[in-house]
């Protein structure tokens, strides 16, 4: 079976802080239950602005600004130790302040589901003419926009949104529907939110490749989000309508859900395409969830920290076949979480870990690098979470003691050098294993890492269908030489060999001569 190259990759960030305050699950529901509540005054004031937002090192991590080691390094707790210099560009990406996102989510509206207050539109349509990927055909699908009367009276007499920027409505989310809840104003919203984000990543993922967009054969979406309405309310298709945005004309996509395992999921789904000769050019993706801006703010608040979680986060990979210079993906090394595995943490980590690397003849030790649930800890401890990543790579180290493949005085050392620190936001789906794929890629084409595991687990219950777990693993590794390559020998090398056969001949014929 033919490995598959990781081609591209790229990760953006879109710091919302407005969008979280109104409509991240936990605010939103504590204000139809309670009004402007204490806490929802106390987390107005825990907002960051947006150069706070640039210069805190986990993002910086997440766009590719530092390297991961590096943000072990960085003085702690990272939100009162920013980072000196800090860009909104990284080499993977970018942070997108709100205002231009607002504006991209009305770019990649098609239903005339998001208006603008045309001063607004206006204003953020000068600045996106600046915006490198922003070409003018993009630019274009931008509305002029609405007088802010026309906005209110939708918000007042047909149940739309408001869309807030600097403490004032510049827009608004309208339904789309008399009474689908599918189609209602919120989820609306929380779906072009998702959309605009993958269109960013997409954006950076082509250009990055140096792709034109008619060259993108498939799209697989694996966010967490369902588009549809109330008669199939998870049909689809996010894929198809981020390539239309970007261009992708000659494109075809799905939509791949397995909660936080989804992005896995996708990704060896596309490398199968790939592999089997289906489709060349394959791109993965995702765009940020809404509902879980600010979703542990009530921790946050409580603690004096900073609301930490107003970024959504986006991501995008290339897969194409191999061409013996990218890292690929070992594709006879899949993990997989089988229905009879267990739910434990342990059966979990065998059946995702250990299981695909003694498949293939490695140890838990031929890996350099793991990357498991990825949650920024600044997080999840104040919220009772613990340290996620931590916790996921003590696991694997103790499942390497049991399997006698370390000693347990080695433990902290294997943890140390073979996990790193969380610097993904909390988006289920974003954290899993997928923002080290970037890093992992470079890592491996500067030589400093051979091999690294990308391992994606799910949280089925949540829907209420089964108790079970779920998971997918897949390995990153140097490429070998392609089967060309192997046999390509120089003419110079060609001599060197005749010269070398020849004086050796010489040299057993002397020996027989003097017999």
């Amino acid at each position: 079976m033919r490995k598959v190259a990781i081609k591209e990759y790229a990760y953006c960030l879109n710091h919302t802080p407005e969008l979280a305050y109104y409509y991240g699950n936990t605010p939103f529901w504590e204000r139809k239950a309670k009004g402007e509540s204490e806490f929802l005054l106390s987390l107005s004031k825990s907002m960051r602005p947006f150069e706070e937002a640039v210069s805190y090192a986990p993002n910086q991590a997440f766009i590719g600004g530092i390297d991961p080691e590096d943000l072990e390094a960085q003085p702690v707790p990272w939100h009162q130790n920013p980072m000196r210099g800090a860009s909104r560009w990284g080499q993977f990406g970018e942070i997108m302040p709100e205002d231009e996102f607002l504006a991209l989510m009305d770019i990649s509206d098609v239903f005339d589901i998001i208006w603008l207050e045309e001063t607004f539109s206006g204003k953020v349509k000068e600045k996106l003419q600046s915006h490198p990927l922003i070409n003018p055909n993009i630019l274009q699908r931008l509305e002029k926009g609405h007088p802010i009367d026309e906005i209110e009276r939708e918000i007042r007499g047909n149940e739309a949104l408001p869309l807030y920027y600097d403490g004032k409505t510049v827009g608004c989310c309208r339904k789309s529907h008399e009474f689908d809840e599918c189609l209602s104003s919120y989820v609306l919203l929380e779906n072009i939110a998702c959309k605009a984000g993958g269109v960013l990543a997409l954006l950076h993922l082509l250009k990055r490749a140096g792709m034109k967009p008619e060259e993108v054969d498939f799209i697989i979406e694996c966010s967490e989000e369902a588009a549809g309405d109330m008669n199939q309310r998870g049909g689809g298709n996010f894929a198809k309508s981020v390539g239309e945005i970007a261009g992708c004309i000659n494109a075809s996509g799905c939509d791949v859900r397995g909660f936080c395992a989804g992005p896995a999921y996708a990704l060896i789904n596309a490398a199968g395409q790939v592999a089997s000769g289906i489709r060349k050019n394959v791109v993965v993706l995702a765009g940020g969830a809404v509902p879980k801006l600010y979703m542990n703010a009530r921790d946050h608040v409580k603690k004096n920290i900073p609301a930490l979680e107003d970024v959504l986060g986006n991501f995008a990979v290339l897969l194409t076949p191999e061409d013996g210079v990218s890292p690929v993906i070992r594709l006879d090394a899949i993990g997989k979480h089988s229905v009879g595995a267990g739910a434990s943490p342990q059966a979990i980590t065998e059946a995702l870990v250990y299981e695909p690397l003694k498949r293939i003849g490695l140890g838990i030790a031929d890996v350099d690098k793991y990357a498991a649930e990825l949650q920024n800890p600044e997080i999840t401890l104040p919220a009772g979470a613990g340290n996620v990543p931590e916790a996921n790579f003590k696991m694997i180290a103790a499942l390497a003691v049991m399997k006698k493949e370390l000693e347990r005085a080695d433990m902290a050392d294997f943890i140390k050098e073979r996990g790193m620190p969380g610097f993904a936001p909390t988006q289920g789906h974003i954290p899993s294993g997928v923002p080290f794929i970037g890093h992992a890629c470079e890592k491996i084409k500067k030589g400093t890492i051979k091999r690294s595991m990308i391992i994606g687990k799910g949280s089925l219950f949540l829907a209420r269908l089964t108790n079970l777990s779920d998971g997918a693993s897949f390995i990153i590794e140097s490429p070998s030489p392609l089967a060309g390559e192997e046999k390509t020998v120089s003419k110079e090398a060609i001599k060197e060999i005749i010269l070398e056969v020849l004086a050796d001949l010489a040299g057993s014929l002397k020996g027989s001569a003097k017999e």
